[in-house]
């Protein structure tokens, strides 16, 4: 999915667009993608999730599809700083595109996981941890009583906010330390100015 994904990305900072969703819990390809973008925002559901969840309670449980999802997911928590939130992750039994077979069952799933974040881990906050639980946060929300996080809904707010940020203050990404971009010298030689779509660079720039 990366290299569609940082095309996307690529395509849409040609094209004007101010800010650009990953579209995954994962936030896949998040640090890549602001490498490359020279003025464009990006932001994933998981950043954007979790710095919310992180201002509504001290602490939050994610609601994950499988038990294979939570490893990758824990590195992201970790790696945003938000260890210290973290009650637990509660797996559901369900993959992607089960979600919405039987929304029914999902329901009674996400019904008895919430309750026992609640209640057992002592989490504050419900995160969906996957955008295709789109929909369930509503009814959930007066159910459990906490507050649940919709990852699709903070992902778009958070894009709105982080345009905001750039637009008036030109607080972008920065550009030295981890989002620096690749060498042009090297994405030249490789050719990867045009391999994936057309990488953006001033020497592409100035020959146009």
């Amino acid at each position: 999915m990366l290299p569609d994904a940082l095309q996307e990305i690529q395509r849409a900072e040609r094209e004007g667009f101010d800010a650009a969703i990953i579209g995954c819990f994962y936030d896949i390809g998040l640090r890549e993608a602001r490498e490359l973008a020279r003025t464009l925002v990006v932001t994933g559901p998981a950043e954007a999730s979790l710095h919310i969840a992180a201002s509504l309670g001290h602490s939050f449980s994610i609601l994950v599809g499988r038990r294979k999802n939570i490893p990758l997911m824990k590195e992201n928590v970790y790696r945003y700083g938000f260890r210290n939130h973290l009650a637990s992750f509660r797996p559901l039994g369900l993959g992607v595109l089960e979600y919405h077979l039987d929304e029914e069952e999902t329901k009674r799933r996400m019904i008895r996981e919430a309750k026992a974040a609640v209640e057992e881990d002592r989490a504050e906050v419900i995160i969906l941890g996957c955008t295709i639980q789109f929909g369930f946060h509503k009814e959930l929300q007066e159910l459990i009583g906490v507050p649940v996080v919709d990852s699709a809904l903070p992902a778009l707010k958070y894009a709105e906010f982080l345009c905001e940020l750039n637009q008036r203050f030109h607080w972008g990404h920065s550009k030295i330390g981890d989002f620096e971009p690749p060498p042009e010298s090297e994405l030249l030689q490789w050719n990867l100015a045009t391999q994936y779509g057309g990488i953006a660079t001033k020497e592409r720039d100035e020959t146009k």
